[in-house]
């Protein structure tokens, strides 16, 4: 990618992965053709609020199924576990139609809403509060704290390494979303990267060069994520999966 990225259209095809000659004008090229500011700026923004919205969410129903006595909790948290089994691709014509019906269509609401809700975050963050001992909230009960107060000011502080884990892997898994903004948006504003970038297979022709240009660039938020956040994500992840 790197190498096929400062390449001439005319070089892509010829054997070996050293550009013949260097063309690193491919970069500032993709700006010039395609709105690649906006799709950018639009992928990090809905990953950024998808991410946000998912975590507390996630946070709010793990708290729930974790720390909460009541009637059905484990059969509602099966049920709700059942439905990581179930493949997006059938849920998502009922979730569009239901989109439409809101006149959500071709909006942010449209795309950030219906993925900030996640079974596997769910999941995750309960194996984690799971793991919190229960003698802190019957301390923080007795001392007059309500439910929301044992949940926000007890539970998840408690909790960053996970909340840290499920915010890195939902930005990253949406950050690169492209099925549902693909079938959402239909105006060029409101594209993401993924759906902006099929440009150079239509408009333009396949232009292999620009396209792996394009990447490059687009690979540098995910990238920093990962690298400075790996030690929360792997931490997180091991403490969630040990309980007591």
């Amino acid at each position: 990618m790197v190498f096929t990225s400062f390449k001439s259209l005319e070089d892509v095809d010829k054997p070996g992965f050293m550009p013949l000659s260097w063309h690193p004008k491919n970069y500032g090229q993709v700006f010039h053709d395609i709105s690649f500011a906006t799709y950018y700026l639009n992928s990090f923004l809905v990953a950024a609020w998808v991410t946000l919205l998912t975590v507390f969410t996630s946070a709010m129903a793990a708290f729930a199924f974790a720390r909460l006595k009541w009637r059905g909790r484990d059969l509602v948290f099966l049920l709700y576990l059942g439905t990581m089994m179930i493949p997006g691709v059938v849920t998502m014509i009922p979730n569009y139609a239901i989109v439409v019906n809101l006149h959500l269509l071709d909006s942010y609401t449209g795309l950030i809403v219906p993925a900030s809700f996640s079974a596997f975050g769910t999941f995750l963050l309960r194996q984690f509060m799971q793991s919190v001992p229960k003698a802190l909230d019957e301390a923080a009960i007795l001392d007059g704290a309500s439910p929301w107060v044992v949940f926000w000011d007890v539970i998840m502080p408690i909790s960053k390494a996970g909340l840290a884990a499920l915010a890195i892997l939902t930005f990253l898994g949406n950050y690169g979303s492209f099925y549902w903004p693909l079938l959402l948006v239909t105006s060029d504003q409101l594209r993401t990267l993924p759906v902006g970038l099929m440009t150079y297979d239509t408009n333009y022709g396949q232009q292999t060069n620009l396209l792996m240009a394009a990447g490059m660039m687009s690979l540098v938020p995910p990238l920093l994520i990962f690298i400075f956040g790996q030690k929360q994500l792997i931490r997180g992840i091991q403490m969630g999966a040990v309980k007591g």
